[in-house]
């Protein structure tokens, strides 16, 4: 983050409106407006996983069967439990990080969240009317297939905005998406929670407007901050680094949300990085699966011979080179 949200902050605290109200409008907004949703079809939250409990809060999804992919965060999983609903977790997909949706459909679900992961955008199947699909975009904002952004494909679209993300809202803070505005009033409805003149349950999971100023301003560099992904992608690509080059469906444009190594010896190779002044993980390690890693074995292997490599957009070219001389010399599994 720099001069832009330096300014953005300051803006409101100038204003000394800080809690939730213009900028989290004009957040809302200028997200749809990136999206191509009709103004009003966005709703901006305190976290990712708030948007995700939200999203499965308006679908019903209490005492549903619920498809969740098992390569991913437990957020998703916490986020089904406290909605009232039962995880089924589904493994991935062949030579893919993502949900296998025939695995879901034999699991004879009633509602299915697909996370494209590391970025990588999903085709959704067509069964949508049937079965409702959450995107769970938390590492994909900015991604597009068949020359739409991911978000906007199934029932309802989540993202996540934490620090990490491609972009931030200073730190927390999330946000979900629908074309269905029944979907969207409810879910605008819970978030608020205070002074209503009935006995529904709410939360308070609103945002700050000190959080939305500084997401509208990271969203303003969202396409450059995606360029730059992909230049460093290309620079790795280029060095002939083990790579994994992951199945993508035709007309995927991913954002580059991560750089992933395929190895034969996952701690070898951190620590060679780390030879290098470089800090790499396993993006997702076999006890952070959600199930039981021998009831998934694509999710299992990939848990098993994965490691991470920096791309954030603030990355010099000394660093790169660091990167690409760390993880050089080194054989796909």
């Amino acid at each position: 983050m720099g001069l832009a949200e330096r300014r953005a902050a300051a803006r409101v605290l100038a204003s000394r409106w800080v809690a939730q109200g213009p900028e989290v409008e004009g957040f809302e907004r200028d997200v749809c407006e990136y999206l191509g949703l009709e103004s009003g079809h966005a709703v901006a939250v305190s976290s990712g996983t708030a948007a995700l409990f939200l999203a499965l809060w308006t679908l019903g999804a209490k005492d549903k069967r619920i498809a969740i992919p098992v390569y991913s965060c437990a957020a998703v999983r916490n986020a089904v439990l406290m909605a009232g609903g039962t995880p089924v977790p589904i493994d991935v997909s062949e030579n893919s990080p993502n949900i296998d949706f025939n695995l879901a459909a034999a699991a004879k679900v009633d509602l299915i969240i697909a996370a494209p992961m590391f970025g990588i955008p999903i085709r959704l199947p067509r069964q949508r009317a049937a079965v409702p699909i959450v995107e769970d975009c938390s590492q994909a904002f900015g991604s597009r297939i068949d020359g739409r952004p991911v978000g906007v494909n199934g029932t309802v679209g989540v993202f996540s905005f934490y620090a990490t993300k491609m972009i931030t809202s200073g730190g927390q803070g999330g946000m979900l998406v629908s074309s269905e505005k029944q979907l969207i009033e409810a879910a605008r409805d819970y978030r608020e929670f205070d002074g209503r003149h009935d006995h529904m349950s709410r939360f308070n999971f609103q945002m700050t407007d000190l959080h939305a100023a500084i997401g509208r301003a990271q969203l303003t560099k969202l396409d450059a901050l995606l360029r730059r992904r992909r230049e460093i992608y290309a620079r790795y690509r280029s060095a002939v680094l083990p790579l994994w080059q992951p199945a993508a469906p035709v007309g995927a444009e991913p954002c580059n949300y991560r750089a992933i190594l395929r190895v034969a010896d996952t701690n070898a190779m951190i620590a060679r990085l780390e030879q290098s002044a470089v800090r790499a993980i396993i993006p997702i390690a076999d006890w952070e699966l959600l199930d039981d890693p021998r009831n998934h074995p694509r999710a299992a292997a990939l848990a098993r011979s994965t490691v991470s490599i920096p791309i954030y957009p603030s990355l010099t070219r000394s660093d790169i080179a660091a990167v690409i001389k760390g993880a050089s010399e080194t054989d796909l599994p």
